[in-house]
């Protein structure tokens, strides 16, 4: 049984992606027009976002830093203004640089917490009132967030990255507690690795590594089919979730004999 209403088609449907100049939230763009989807999207550099609402007709480019609650709350009047409501909100704006305990940054640290948490909250601030207000009037919304299988439990050099996700996946959770009842759905998207200019810092071979193409297929498919979590690719982060629920000493041994590190 689905978790959330299923996105039977894209048609028309209003998609505001906020990250969407790289990674999966630019290829999450091109899948959703190609759909049919009215794509919005956000990030911080605005060129980048009016070349690609160029090269596709009826897209939206609303320039908007996560970090800047205002700059949000204007993006998404901008965007009710000329479509009327929101189908699906997408947060996968994120950072990522390596971090382990004998060479810690506050700086990056708090960087990371920023972008890949932070700016979430202050996307509900701007985007809850809006939802709630559709859902109320049976017209419904989805809010999806992108984590990552690194927020599963804790990893070598994801110091800064891995609690922050950690911290997104519980958000969601909470969040559907609270909307699904009121019509609304809500998921959270865990990838494995995916090629991306955050993951191509990784000086490790990274197993079952996926295209950004592969990813946006992939989150399409768990919108489509109402799931809450959306994990991928299966071969890979179906061990992941394994190791989640191992005791503490048998879970540090494979880590540490898993990565070396």
């Amino acid at each position: 049984m689905s978790l959330n209403p299923k996105f039977k088609s894209w048609q028309g449907q209003v998609v505001w992606l906020i990250g969407a100049s790289t990674g999966i939230g630019a290829a999450l763009a091109e899948a959703l027009h190609a759909a049919g989807a009215t794509v919005a999207v956000s990030a911080r550099g605005a060129d980048k976002l009016q070349a690609y609402a160029d090269a596709h007709p009826g897209s939206l480019a609303l320039p908007a830093d996560v970090l800047d609650p205002a700059a949000l709350k204007s993006a998404l009047r901008t965007l009710v203004a000329k479509t009327g409501r929101v189908d699906l909100a997408v947060y996968c704006a994120g950072t990522y640089t390596p971090l382990r305990a004998d060479h810690f940054d506050l700086a990056s640290a708090t960087a990371q917490w920023q972008t890949n948490y932070q700016g979430a909250l202050n996307l509900l601030d701007a985007l809850l009132p809006q939802l709630l207000a559709q859902g109320q009037a049976g017209q419904g919304g989805h809010l999806s967030l992108v984590s990552s299988v690194a927020g599963y439990r804790g990893l070598p050099k994801a110091l800064g990255y891995g609690p922050a996700k950690a911290a997104l996946i519980h958000l969601a959770e909470t969040l559907y507690l609270d909307l699904a009842p009121k019509g609304l759905g809500v998921s959270v998207v865990n990838p494995g690795f995916v090629a991306t200019p955050m993951t191509a810092q990784n000086d490790f071979k990274m197993p079952a590594l996926q295209t950004p193409e592969q990813a946006a297929a992939a989150i399409l498919e768990g919108w489509q089919d109402g799931d809450f979590e959306i994990h991928f690719p299966k071969r890979f982060t179906r061990f992941v979730k394994f190791l989640r629920h191992l005791p503490a000493r048998p879970y540090f041994w494979l880590v540490r004999k898993g990565t070396q590190l």
